[in-house]
């Protein structure tokens, strides 16, 4: 595929993204030839996403600071512009095969924002649990983790800056507790009532008054 063909597709993504219904994120696995992309905005002012050679765009603010997983041709360049308050930056990432990944676009006080990308293969799907994902993106809790809120069970630990981990949950009605250092930092993040079959991601993200937890939910946009 071309660069302009390819920018075409991504032009049509971004704009059927608006219309895009909330789906379970592949009960049956990822097509192999499939490759999936989703932006994240680490700030409370609006992020944008200017894809190449099209006006397709993409905004993300307020409660609307994850975008669904967008359908991107594999091994090849995704390019673009992310803008948030007057900083702008190049986009240029490639996804691989079957491949689900996030860019984050996190606070920087010298360039605005910048960006971290987390890649993740898909483990084996089980249609009565669910899946739920940690990612770790403030350096300034080392030693990530997640609890029960209440509970001295841990859910994950030790999750490195810049990466992510995945498991199998039942499908229950779950509060979190972020961890730092082996310490409980913050309020716990109410989850709600997981269900069976769909995959979501909690995401570790550094805020003004400190370390913060943002819950989304793993769909497609179709």
């Amino acid at each position: 595929m071309n660069r302009a063909k390819l920018a075409a597709a991504l032009s049509l993504l971004l704009s059927l993204h608006a219309q895009a219904a909330d789906i379970a994120l592949y009960p049956t696995g990822p097509d192999q030839d499939s490759a999936f992309l989703r932006f994240i905005n680490a700030a409370d002012r609006p992020l944008q996403l200017l894809a190449e050679g099209s006006r397709a765009s993409l905004k993300l603010d307020g409660s609307n600071a994850v975008s669904d997983y967008l359908p991107v041709p594999a091994n090849q360049p995704i390019k673009g512009i992310l803008e948030r308050n007057g900083k702008s930056q190049p986009l240029d990432i490639q996804v691989a095969a079957g491949e689900f990944a996030s860019v984050i676009a996190l606070p920087d006080n010298a360039q605005g924002f910048r960006q971290v990308v987390i890649r993740e293969q898909p483990d084996d799907f089980n249609s009565l649990r669910a899946s739920l994902a940690f990612i770790s993106a403030d350096p300034a809790c080392p030693q990530a983790g997640l609890r029960a809120a209440g509970k001295n069970a841990d859910l994950f630990k030790e999750v490195a800056d810049g990466s992510v981990q995945r498991r199998a949950i039942n499908p229950v009605s779950l509060s979190v507790q972020l961890v730092c250092a082996q310490t409980n930092v913050g309020a716990p993040l109410d989850l709600g009532q997981l269900k069976a079959g769909e995959r979501y991601s909690v995401v570790l993200l550094p805020g003004a008054n400190g370390p913060y937890l943002l819950l989304a939910t793993d769909v497609l946009a179709h």
